[in-house]
């Protein structure tokens, strides 16, 4: 087995270069771990190209554990290259590699990392070398189930082939997508967490309008829903054998889906039934937020998003409440609280996959956040999101 270190010394607080010389170096090099490649990034899509190269450089190399200190984004970007990349020369004619990763956690959120290791009262650098003192003990690893967004045209376009994009963490669209694209502007004066927030006030009135279709999971049959009355998914109502795919009408506030983790930050658990009720096959956990649901919902104006927005700002905060948020429901009075018996404020849902069809007059809504990175959906285009998870000898592994 080759072992590649790679490290952005861009990414979070920029302390990646000073933790990697005075911890993850010493801790390689006392366990006598020598890596066939140290790549210490420079540029946006150097991770990825590095590991081609080298994979191309050394064909005979089936197995390839990457000590990775980055963010999510360098993960994602790592993913994506060689997930699409046509080897050249004797790497051509063999089989997709098994990628393994220590992961060192250096980005500002670090979702996959908190979700794999739920941070406790301990020592801060310990904390952040137990991927890769598991790869060193030759611990337990996690197969990663990754998400594969199509990005479609319309109909009238000469482009035939959909922009394809995978997410080992997070794929959003609505408020989530909005933030991400308005925090990326944000990145330079405010790096850390708070700019996602001041991000997200910028937003947080904001409806959009699209359909969106559910997709059953593979072994199930059904679109699943979480009720939170018994505490377990059941079968959406509107799922069968028959007819197993869910027809969702916005305008919606939130509309995000995960894999893999059951946060996007160390105390925001957005998707806390990833790890509370574990998926027995690759999907998808999906939130939603639809206005319309409110029972004093009558008519979309500015006085009622801006009203609405109070109740989207109360799902977040109790997302940072152990994921408390899937708990809420409405009163009567369209009030919310986790003690009321009304209308679920959120939709859980477990699915295999959905589609999401923005309207051409909404042009927020063609936003999409695959791992941080935004795309655009055409007009008239739409985008299908599906999970899938590859085969024990290929894909991507964590140590954990």
């Amino acid at each position: 087995m080759a072992v590649v270190v790679i490290y952005n010394p861009a990414c979070g607080d920029r302390t990646a270069d000073a933790f990697f010389a005075d911890h993850v170096f010493p801790l390689l090099e006392a366990n006598n771990i020598q890596p066939a490649l140290t790549v210490r990034t420079e540029r946006d899509g150097h991770a990825g190209q590095a590991i081609v190269d080298f994979l191309e450089t050394y064909a005979g190399e089936s197995l390839v554990h990457v000590v990775l200190g980055s963010g999510d984004g360098t993960l994602h970007e790592i993913i994506n290259a060689l997930s699409f990349v046509t080897f050249k020369g004797d790497r051509a004619n063999t089989s997709p590699p098994s990628i393994g990763f220590s992961l060192v956690p250096c980005g500002t959120a670090n979702a996959l990392y908190a979700s794999l290791f739920p941070a406790k009262k301990e020592d801060k650098i310990a904390y952040r070398l137990q991927s890769l003192h598991s790869f060193i003990a030759r611990g337990p690893i996690q197969s990663l189930t990754l998400s594969f967004s199509s990005l479609s045209s319309p109909p009238s376009s000469k482009q035939r082939r959909p922009k394809v994009a995978v997410s080992a963490v997070v794929t959003s669209t609505s408020l989530h997508a909005s933030i991400l694209d308005d925090s990326e502007k944000l990145r330079e004066s405010i790096p850390g967490l708070e700019r996602f927030k001041v991000a997200a006030a910028q937003n947080m009135s904001r409806w959009y309008h699209s359909y969106a279709k559910l997709l059953p999971l593979s072994k199930e049959g059904t679109v699943q829903i979480y009720d939170p009355q018994s505490n377990q998914f059941v079968t959406h109502d509107d799922s069968d054998e028959d007819t197993p795919f869910v027809d969702v009408y916005g305008p919606f506030a939130y509309f995000l889906s995960t894999v893999n983790v059951d946060r996007l930050e160390p105390e925001f658990r957005i998707t806390p039934l990833t790890s509370q009720i574990p998926p027995q096959e690759p999907s998808l956990d999906v939130i939603m937020v639809r206005p319309e649901r409110d029972p004093t919902f009558t008519v979309d104006s500015e006085e009622t998003r801006v009203a609405f927005a109070k109740k989207t700002m109360a799902v977040l905060m109790e997302a940072y409440k152990d994921g408390n948020h899937v708990n809420l429901r409405y009163n009567s009075s369209g009030e919310v609280s986790s003690t009321y018996d009304g209308p679920t404020v959120v939709e859980y849902v477990r699915c295999g996959g959905w589609e999401w069809m923005p309207d051409d007059t909404d042009e927020k809504a063609h936003l999409l956040c695959c791992d941080g990175t935004i795309f655009n959906v055409q007009k008239e285009g739409r985008v299908v999101c599906l999970a899938a998870r590859a085969s024990a000898n290929a894909g991507f592994t964590v140590h954990v």
